[in-house]
């Protein structure tokens, strides 16, 4: 038995010229820039209001008290993520002396 020669097309491969490669990249770039874009406004939808007023924390004081104090007719745990949250605290510590933003007519 003889084995009969198989001719394979390769394709050859996709070359960009060098304004193709420019393109390309001007429009990855575009793409990344879009998408940076979309995200940083995304990301500015959850900040906090604007309007704020401002205390001063007392020796003793913790965030509970503080937001008890400022908010007493509100839930003091979304009280105290606001404030976190609006001061970017990374936890529930705060010391005298520290001046904090709190929500206005919240």
């Amino acid at each position: 038995m003889h084995a009969v020669g198989v001719r394979v097309q390769v394709k050859p491969r996709l070359r960009l010229t060098r304004r193709g490669r420019l393109v390309v990249f001007a429009m990855f770039l575009l793409l990344s820039v879009g998408v940076i874009a979309l995200a940083a406004t995304a990301s500015r939808a959850a900040d906090p209001p604007a309007e704020t007023v401002t205390t001063v924390v007392r020796p003793g004081d913790t965030l509970w008290s503080i937001a008890g104090r400022h908010y007493p007719e509100h839930d003091p745990i979304a009280a105290v993520e606001t404030i976190r949250r609006l001061n970017r605290l990374d936890g529930y510590d705060v010391y005298a002396g520290q001046e904090l933003a709190l929500p206005h007519g919240r």
